[in-house]
């Protein structure tokens, strides 16, 4: 025996409930987005999900498991054949927005607008500027690298150690060149 939703369901019955995620899916993917109570737009989230990711398939057998759910074959038309389409590629979920509009006027009770995601989806630039700062590390810590060499270098000549001061010379310039490259790599982010 499946185990029951906790708390109130939003029409009384299990079958009024499907019915009205049915209709609100339909006019979420009609419309694009639609305003509703809380509660409503939060069961609705997942359910929408479920079918747009289903729709992606874009085969006859997702379009009838859809069919299922939304038994009006305009709007399975229109997920199928125009948002899917529309939709970002790369995008794996995340295909709903929510957000807070307030309450209601009558009852007060508080609703939620829920939209349909359609943007591409983008690297943050917080990434972007973590790889930088990343980079500039890499090419600090060569830079250092290089000064150290240099001066292990000219400690060498000091103390008349030809070999050692060419052998620190070679660490040195192969540390700068890193260091060029770091700070190039750097530069491009």
């Amino acid at each position: 025996m499946p185990t029951p939703k906790k708390g109130a369901r939003l029409g009384g019955s299990p079958a009024h409930q499907k019915l009205i995620l049915s209709n609100l899916a339909a006019q979420l993917i009609e419309h694009r987005a639609i305003t509703t109570t809380e509660a409503k737009a939060k069961a609705l989230r997942p359910y929408v999900e479920k079918l747009i990711t289903k729709a992606k398939r874009g085969d006859q057998h997702a379009r009838r498991t859809v069919m299922k759910k939304i038994p009006n074959k305009g709007i399975v038309a229109i997920l199928f054949e125009e948002l899917v389409p529309a939709m970002d590629s790369e995008r794996a979920g995340g295909y709903t927005r929510l957000i807070r509009v307030g309450n209601r006027k009558g009852d007060n009770a508080p609703l939620m607008r829920i939209e349909l995601v359609m943007e591409k989806v983008e690297k943050k630039a917080v990434v972007k500027a973590a790889e930088k700062t990343a980079a500039k590390a890499v090419a600090d810590e060569a830079e250092k690298a290089a000064e150290a060499a240099a001066e292990r270098a000219e400690e060498a000549r000091e103390e008349g150690d030809l070999a050692k001061a060419n052998e620190a010379e070679e660490i040195a310039e192969e540390a700068g060149k890193e260091a060029d490259a770091a700070e190039q790599v750097a530069d491009e982010k």
